[in-house]
């Protein structure tokens, strides 16, 4: 199954030192790459774009943009973003909140049937709401 990759995991693995990281991120890393090694690993353009803004050294962001070339964006249709207004709705209505890229995602994966890789906490309270497949690295902290 292939996995939509959210902006965090992203983060961790091309923004942030392998020293620096906890054993639960490390572990997600190492997932992370799995996930890129079988080619399983899935991006859109509002990642992309979420993942690139707010490196301030140049040559930081040459790195991680030629990095995430290698990666071409999932194409997003019309029925995705009218899923992804739906399931905002369906969570607004049982009083969860969430982000439009939130949202997108969601509806991306669920059309395409993958699941989400992610380490934020509100995947967990959409899925209360709506059907959602989260993928979860071999840590005992999930999404």
């Amino acid at each position: 199954m292939r996995v939509l990759v959210d902006t965090c995991i992203w983060s961790l693995v091309l923004r942030r030192q392998f020293k620096d990281l906890s054993v639960n991120e490390t572990i997600v890393r190492e997932e992370m790459r799995e996930l890129v090694m079988d080619g399983r690993a899935q991006l859109i353009g509002p990642i992309r774009q979420e993942i690139l803004s707010g490196i301030r050294e140049r040559a930081n962001f040459e790195r991680v943009r030629e990095y995430l070339r290698d990666f071409a964006d999932e194409p997003v249709a019309t029925s995705d973003h009218e899923l992804a207004a739906k399931l905002c709705n369906e969570c607004r209505a049982a009083g969860v909140a969430g982000s439009a890229v939130d949202f997108l995602l969601c509806a991306l994966a669920a059309n395409r049937n993958w699941s989400i890789f992610t380490t934020d906490r509100d995947f967990k309270r959409y899925s209360e709401v709506f059907d959602l497949s989260l993928h979860s690295a071999a840590s005992p902290q999930r999404a």
